[in-house]
């Protein structure tokens, strides 16, 4: 058992998380007693389906301060009235998981609870939480998906991770109508991980139309497998990139949609992969401590880019990742160039890469991935 940094909730909580991250652990482990409705079992959800009233005649005579579990809330998007009016009229809590908000959120006359609920996040596991099993050349391979973690055939689990997403999230769900094509366009998408998004190239490569591929795009923002890091836009300038860069949740997905699993990550892959872990511990770090910082990169058309940079309330920092284990001059380019264009003193530089050793290039401070996340977990990258 892993100990989780998700904090425990003291009210209603809608909890979102790509399947395999550890949801339904989660919950078992900080609401033992709740009572808890699964509708991954294909009968519940039909029940509950057909008679959404059930949940509030059963869940009615629990005490106030009661804790409900409903897993997979998204199967059964009309409960939502029935939680709504359980929270308002008996002072109950609930835990609200899902692995899709599709159709909660383009679904019609959804209840979204209107702020009776927060919306949190779990993420795959991250260096606080895996600690012994830190190990970045593994981690890059096959990602931190608990189970790709803890099996001894991880390539079989996420063949098996990808191949069932087709199935249970794309197909059940009827999110399009030629998984083929989707499948198609999966595998490319995952070959362009951590890339200015090229809609145009993907729709000629896959075979479907532009307006496809950005459905598809939406598809898996909304099942929680990917997610847009968006171009940080400088007013002082209107030469410089703007489209978004897509990642996939997690590196050993981005490989398993690639059938690179077999093999240790090639070069042209590892920067790539890299960038989506340590953009990942990023992510979660700003979730679970409620900063809620938004995340950027930036790029000017001259060539010059930085990988992420993010407004703190201690000014900027601006982090530049490298899959190498020496760090060279050349890499500075970007920091530099950020802090120019800002026109602030506030920015503070980070090099990242898999050496070994901390050292200072004038004011940017080169730190081993090791020791960059410890202090992103204390506080001091992103205060």
């Amino acid at each position: 058992m892993f100990t989780r940094l998700l904090p425990s909730p003291d009210r209603s909580v809608l909890l979102f998380g790509p399947r395999g991250t550890g949801k339904s652990t989660w919950i078992r482990e900080r609401f033992p007693h709740a009572a808890t409705y699964d509708l991954l079992d294909t009968r519940e959800a039909l029940r509950l389906r057909k008679d959404p009233q059930a949940l509030y005649r059963e869940a009615s005579i629990l005490p106030a301060d009661s804790w409900v579990v409903i897993d997979e809330v998204q199967k059964a998007p009309e409960l939502l009235n029935e939680v709504h009016r359980l929270i308002e009229s008996h002072n109950l809590r609930f835990v609200l998981s899902g692995s899709s908000a599709r159709k909660l959120r383009r679904g019609k006359d959804v209840n979204l609870l209107a702020g009776r609920a927060a919306t949190v996040s779990l993420f795959p596991l991250v260096s606080p939480e895996l600690e012994s099993k830190l190990d970045f050349e593994k981690i890059l391979r096959f990602g931190t998906l608990p189970l790709a973690i803890t099996r001894d055939d991880p390539q079989e689990y996420l063949r098996a991770y990808a191949e069932t997403y087709l199935v249970q999230e794309i197909q059940a769900e009827a999110l399009t109508r030629n998984v083929g094509a989707f499948a198609r366009f999966l595998e490319i998408a995952a070959r362009q991980n951590a890339q200015v998004t090229n809609f145009t190239g993907i729709a000629r490569d896959a075979a479907i139309s532009r307006q496809t591929v950005q459905n598809h795009f939406e598809i898996l923002i909304d099942t929680l497998l990917g997610f847009w890091l968006p171009a940080w836009k400088l007013k002082s300038s209107n030469k410089q990139v703007s489209h978004s860069k897509f990642y996939f949740f997690d590196p050993g997905l981005a490989r398993a949609l690639t059938g690179r699993l077999p093999y240790p990550p090639a070069a042209e892959e590892s920067g790539a992969l890299l960038e989506t872990f340590v953009l990942g511990e990023l992510r979660a770090h700003v979730s679970y401590t409620g900063k809620h910082y938004p995340l950027r990169f930036w790029r000017n058309y001259d060539g010059a880019e930085v990988d992420l940079i993010c407004e703190t309330a201690n000014g900027f920092a601006a982090v530049e990742i490298k899959a190498s284990t020496r760090w060279d001059k050349s890499f500075n380019r970007g920091l530099r160039r950020i802090r120019e264009e800002l026109g602030v003193e506030d920015v503070h530089c980070y090099g990242v890469y898999l050496g070994e050793r901390q050292m200072l290039w004038d004011d940017i401070r080169v730190l081993p991935v090791a020791d960059f996340l410890r202090q992103l977990w204390d506080g001091d990258i992103l205060p």
